[in-house]
């Protein structure tokens, strides 16, 4: 018997395949081949889609979201323009897909992104009207709509945009009042695909480092790396994240050895300011990256070049296999599914193995479990979560100077452990150590909410949407906007947070139990109705029983009045145990 889900799917073809085969077969093939190995893939990566069959000249990708899907088929465009003698012609579309026991899909799903793609003009994109809802407000388009066309053997009628890949800038974020930068991805130039994690592990260092300095505005790293894999304007990045600044650079890891490159480029001249290579044996990277800081900052703001950069007292570990392993789980638990999660915790245990003192991989693993339980997938009373609190509370016991490690762990000790006092002290200390993490704010915003504080978490959540507005955990950040203001009697403003990220986390039942609250409490049942059975149909286990338990850690009164309005919108009474598997 097949499965279904709900998939974003990317058909692609080459303009003209017969006509250049029948010209050149054996270089149009191995032209093919290349912009496989060297477009395609990588960037189907980089946007975490599946490539599910190919057809001579075309493809087939699945993504879990519009918004993957759109972002990838815009790069894959831009990179285009720069190769001869080969055009692409990009669809998408949205839809219910039946899974084949060997991974291939089928259906109308399919079968409309292809007749998209067949629209498109060469080099160009087409988008069903279902993905452009998807989209808006999370990717800025231009788009041409081209009604309601037929669609070969498609007996329903959809709306079809045609994408402009020229569109115009959007509206630039004012500058901050104190110098801002952006660090970019670092590009990979070790020749090894696997090695992709270590570039990426040493820009979100480099960040960190830099947010920790109170004279900076450090975008988040999350808002950064939406653009990875894709060739970048800096005047745009700079208009688009509010910077005036950005950092480029590259990283080679060969044997022992490790060369890191950088740029600091302004955003509003495109003139480079300042360029350094860094080259080191792999037992001083945490010194390389000091240094790296040190030269950034001191080409950045001519007053701090005579400060000093306090090295961090406690260096995240000194066994590096333990720190791979680290870098390793943290590409896991940015995909927030339960694979990756579990994929997380394995490697996160084999570092703390490997070095017990290693405190940010034991916040890290004690967060993780907080996200089981907050699925649903963990009961709060397990072994497994109660060893989470454990490591949370080791954590911010033995790394009180770094704040990557008291948000992970803070959050976690808060939700699992309800240990709201410890929480808060180590989410306090986390903000005066960086005050430039748009995560650390989130985290403390919604140890507000389980604190009943509506008004500081409110304030705690439009800093974090100000320090990263591109960030890919965007749905958290809004969700907790719209609790925070549900609560505050902002009832239309927190609608239309929820909304939006319901409308991010399309697919994911995440969060969609507070906008039903909302809309109960502006007497718009029969929307909340509507949403409750949305919710269903994605987690047909969920239940008030169920909502209350994953609720534990709100106050009981808020808890109740959420229960209340999930029974009037029609969610069954259930009986809150963990769903099998």
């Amino acid at each position: 018997m097949s499965l279904r889900r709900l998939a974003a799917i990317l058909a692609a073809d080459v303009v003209g395949y017969s006509r250049l085969v029948g010209a050149d077969e054996p270089g149009t093939l191995a032209k093919l081949a290349a912009l496989r190995a060297e477009v395609i893939d990588p960037l189907l990566a980089t946007h975490a889609g599946r490539l599910f069959k190919t057809t001579g000249d075309g493809l087939l990708a699945e993504f879990a979201s519009g918004v993957q899907a759109v972002q990838c088929a815009i790069a894959i465009q831009q990179a285009m323009r720069g190769r001869a003698g080969m055009e692409l012609r990009i669809g998408v579309h949205s839809a219910d897909v039946m899974v084949q026991p060997d991974g291939d899909l089928l259906g109308d799903g399919v079968n409309v992104a292809a007749r998209l793609e067949a629209l498109a003009e060469p080099g160009g994109i087409c988008v069903s009207g279902r993905v452009h809802e998807d989209v808006a407000g999370k990717i800025t388009l231009d788009v041409g709509d081209l009604g309601e066309p037929e669609l070969k053997n498609i007996a329903q009628r959809h709306r079809v945009f045609r994408v402009r890949l020229d569109a115009p800038e959007r509206a630039a974020l004012p500058l901050p009042d104190k110098p801002s930068l952006a660090v970019l991805p670092f590009q990979n130039m070790s020749g090894d695909p696997e090695q992709e994690y270590f570039a990426d592990g040493m820009v979100e260092d480099i960040t960190t480092a830099l947010s920790r300095i109170g004279g900076l505005f450090v975008i988040a790293r999350n808002s950064s790396f939406t653009y990875k894999g894709r060739a970048v304007d800096v005047k745009q990045v700079g208009r688009e994240l509010g910077v005036r600044y950005v950092l480029e650079g590259s990283v080679r890891k060969a044997g022992g050895r490790v060369r890191i490159t950088c740029q600091l480029i302004s955003t509003e001249t495109g003139a480079h300011i300042w360029a350094d290579r860094f080259d080191s044996t792999l037992d001083d990277i945490f010194e390389l990256q000091d240094r790296v800081t040190e030269s950034v900052t001191g080409a950045i703001e001519p007053t701090l070049r005579n400060a000093e950069i306090e090295r961090a007292a406690n260096k995240p570990t000194e066994n590096l296999d333990a720190y791979d392993l680290y870098l390793r789980a943290l590409a896991h638990y940015d995909q927030f599914t339960r694979p990756d999660l579990e994929a997380a915790m394995r490697l996160l245990r084999q570092a703390v193995a490997l070095d017990p003192r290693f405190a940010r991989a034991s916040a890290l693993l004690a967060w993780c479990g907080s996200l089981m339980v907050s699925f649903g997938w963990w009961l709060r009373e397990s072994p497994e979560a109660v060893e989470a609190v454990r490591l949370g509370r080791l954590a911010i016991a033995t790394a009180r100077d770094d704040p990557t490690t008291l948000r992970f762990a803070g959050r976690a000790v808060a939700y699992i452990g309800l240990d709201l006092v410890t929480a808060r002290m180590a989410l306090d200390r986390a903000i005066r150590l960086n005050p430039n993490s748009a995560q650390t704010f989130s985290n403390s915003g919604w140890v507000h909410l389980y604190a009943g504080e509506w008004a500081a978490a409110r304030d705690d959540f439009a800093r974090a949407m100000r320090l990263s507005p591109l960030d890919p955990e965007m749905r958290f950040f809004l969700n907790g906007m719209g609790v925070a203001l549900t609560e505050l009697g902002e009832l239309e403003q927190a609608a239309q947070h929820l909304r939006k990220s319901m409308a991010i986390a399309s697919g994911e039942g995440f969060g969609m139990s507070h906008l039903v609250h909302c809309l109960v409490l502006l007497g718009q049942l029969d929307e909340a109705k509507q949403v409750a059975r949305a919710m269903l149909a994605i987690d047909p286990s969920y239940t008030v029983a169920l909502a209350s338990r994953i609720g534990a850690a709100f106050t009981p009164a808020h808890r109740e009045r959420r229960l209340a309005s999930l029974r009037a919108a029609g969610i069954p009474e259930g009986s809150g145990a963990a769903p099998a598997g």
